[in-house]
């Protein structure tokens, strides 16, 4: 198995994850935050669907700019978002060859470059933030009234054994 082989094995069981963390959100919910300096949750899940959507733009284009979008309203719209960005990028990751995979690829915000490398770097790039950040979300999910789904195995909310 090469690494494009490994990332797309690893996004098909990542995404689902993904999705339940979202489909958890409490509705009305989405301004919580645990202190004054931390990003709401709301910001922190359209920042992940944002990312995916990035990244599809990075492998269907060869670069995204990034802009700060205001994030929906709602956790319904968040997910619905998500789920649109993550069908794609699977759909992309499992059609691309080893010469796309090893394309170059631009991540631009404010018009400067952040980041350039091979489109490899950029999937796993968010990737690796991607599941840094749903950890950082599950973390709030119990302090505004959800409960933690299964992530790497039964939650504490879905254990029998609390």
């Amino acid at each position: 198995m090469n690494d494009r082989e490994f990332f797309v094995e690893r996004w098909k069981q990542e995404y689902p994850i993904f999705v339940r963390v979202f489909r958890a959100l409490p509705e009305g919910r989405l301004d919580y935050k645990p202190h004054e300096g931390s990003r709401t949750a709301g910001r922190i899940a359209w920042g992940l669907a944002e990312e995916v959507r990035s990244v599809t733009e990075i492998v269907e284009t060869g670069e995204s700019h990034w802009a700060n979008a205001a994030e929906p309203s709602s956790a319904a719209e968040i997910v619905a978002a998500f789920e649109r960005h993550g069908r794609r990028l699977t759909a992309l990751a499992e059609g691309m060859d080893d010469a796309k995979w090893m394309s170059p690829g631009k991540f631009l915000a404010g018009g400067q470059v952040v980041f350039a490398g091979p489109i490899r770097d950029h999937c796993f790039w968010i990737l690796f933030d991607g599941v840094h950040h749903r950890g950082q979300l599950s973390t709030y999910l119990r302090p505004m009234g959800g409960k933690v789904p299964s992530i790497y195995g039964p939650s504490g909310d879905e254990s029998p054994a609390g």
